[in-house]
């Protein structure tokens, strides 16, 4: 029944995902064309990245408080560490991925929670908090999806380098798309999951 609901919600969140990721090769391009330096780049990515992670982490504790356990040691761990890994997966190993595919000039693998490490792990924080104390607390998902999508983007366009073809922008896609919508799903659903002991109930933020 677990691995049937996940098949369910990784099916059902791929058109949010599809539509997020349009949206960040159009901000791409858009990026491409002001010429916009590294270091903005640099400062987008950790607004996005511990935002989404925050998010991670809230949406990920009221889900395992729900479902899985009320002791509050378990209950923090797994919101951490399920925040933690999805978003850095996310936002910057799959991201990194693709820019060592496509031999981008500048890539770099820039890990939240150790390069800006008092400001991702506060925010993770937060977010575990907030998930506890107001668990009913609501998040539209595709504001998700754009957060993971944006925060993805922006790991790589500090890669980027003077040109990008059309191949690359396609590739590019793909990797955006694999970096929000399986992590995604991950963080709200699948990790919880995990833990749980009852099934979640089937929901659409």
């Amino acid at each position: 029944m677990k691995l049937r609901r996940i098949a369910v919600e990784l099916k059902e969140h791929a058109p949010f995902t599809a539509i997020g990721t349009v949206s960040g090769i159009i901000v791409m391009v858009a990026i491409m064309a002001a010429d916009v330096p590294f270091k903005i780049s640099y400062n987008v990515f950790y607004v996005l990245h511990p935002l989404h992670a925050l998010l991670s982490a809230l949406v990920t504790t009221a889900m395992y408080k729900e479902y899985g356990s009320r002791k509050i040691w378990k209950v923090v761990l797994v919101g951490y560490f399920g925040a933690v890994i999805i978003a850095t997966i996310s936002d910057s190993l799959i991201p990194y991925v693709g820019e060592f595919l496509l031999g981008l000039p500048n890539r770099g693998l820039h890990i939240g929670f150790i390069e800006e490490w008092w400001l991702v792990n506060s925010l993770v924080l937060v977010g575990v908090a907030i998930g506890y104390l107001r668990p009913a607390t609501k998040f539209p998902h595709f504001g998700h999806v754009l957060l993971s999508t944006w925060a993805s983007l922006f790991h790589i366009t500090m890669a980027l380098g003077d040109m990008v073809s059309t191949v690359m922008l396609v590739i590019i896609f793909v990797f955006l798309f694999l970096a929000v919508w399986i992590p995604c799903c991950l963080s709200d659903i699948v990790f919880p999951l995990l833990f749980a002991r009852a099934s979640l109930p089937h929901h659409h933020r």
